[in-house]
């Protein structure tokens, strides 16, 4: 009786972490005590339609997100933004993933925002309630439980540049080129792309990138930390191909530990040391005499 009550807390407090691991990827970085008013900017994101955001899941735990406007070099329009925000939704509760590859129709990665809608919303408000809305959406893409890479063909420009840092990873293709281009908008970053910038490549040079706005080839990206390898294939199918290849080796195994390594790292970068100690402690307690650790001691039962 003692031993299955044990089992049976120890099923509940499994749940209860998970669960709470959950809540805090989906949290909310703006609230309506920030201002925010996502409803009204919900409504004024729908009226400027066109493109889409296409999600494709595959078997073997591979997402693909398709930018879908290549009319506009793939553009967010407003229902662009609002489709991005109802696929983060779909891969926050798809169980079976495990990595995630990000890129454009038409062998172009991204131009940033669509300026039909930005000269519209060019009212402070409705601006910052589009930069809250985009870095909330960007934010959950980035803690999800799924190692992701954005495949950058072609141009990253401007917010097409900051939602590849929402990304773990970056591949980029011969001849493409990432740019903050906000200087030359009279901007600055606003759908978290400097903080994420910081992260990746340094103060110093997020400082070059963004106050130079200078177009960043595939070698210089290399060379900053920015871009993970230069894919030898331009066409869409190839590329593809080669990041889905490449991708393949870090999401073998498990969706469960997958998902845990990626949900450990996320802690270790985003909480104090402490917090980050904690979660790690409760993720490692979901995986800990689960199956593939068991499968895994009886495999490998001598120490070499």
């Amino acid at each position: 009786f003692f031993a299955e009550m044990a089992v049976s807390l120890w099923k509940n407090l499994l749940q209860t972490t998970k669960e709470n691991i959950l809540q805090q990827r989906r949290a909310s970085l703006y609230i309506a005590a920030h201002g925010y008013e996502e409803e009204l900017i919900k409504k004024k994101l729908q009226q400027f339609a066109g493109g889409s955001i296409k999600l494709s899941k595959e078997d073997n735990g591979i997402g693909i997100l398709t930018l879908n406007n290549p009319k506009l070099m793939n553009a967010f329009t407003g229902t662009m933004m609002l489709e991005l925000q109802e696929r983060v939704t779909e891969l926050e509760k798809w169980k079976d993933g495990k990595g995630l590859i990000i890129y454009g129709a038409g062998n172009t990665f991204c131009s940033g925002s669509d300026l039909n809608a930005v000269k519209a919303i060019s009212n402070s408000q409705d601006g910052m309630n589009m930069c809250m809305f985009m870095q909330n959406t960007l934010t959950r893409l980035m803690r999800l439980p799924l190692i992701s890479v954005a495949l950058v063909q072609g141009k990253a420009v401007g917010g097409g540049a900051e939602l590849t840092t929402a990304c773990d990873f970056r591949l980029m293709t011969p001849g493409s080129e990432i740019r903050f281009v906000h200087k030359h908008m009279g901007l600055v970053p606003g759908w978290g792309g400097a903080a994420r910038l910081v992260r990746i490549v340094g103060s110093g040079a997020a400082l070059r990138l963004l106050s130079g706005a200078a177009r960043l080839d595939s070698e210089t990206a290399l060379r900053l930390g920015l871009s993970e390898e230069t894919l030898s294939s331009s066409d869409e199918t190839g590329a593809l191909e080669e990041a889905r290849a490449w991708l393949s080796q870090y999401t073998e195994g498990p969706a469960s530990v997958v998902r845990a390594v990626k949900e450990v790292v996320t802690a270790g970068r985003e909480l104090p040391v402490e917090a980050a100690l904690r979660t790690e402690k409760d993720i490692f307690g979901t995986v800990w005499g689960g199956p593939a650790n068991l499968q895994a001691l009886v495999r490998r039962p001598k120490h070499k």
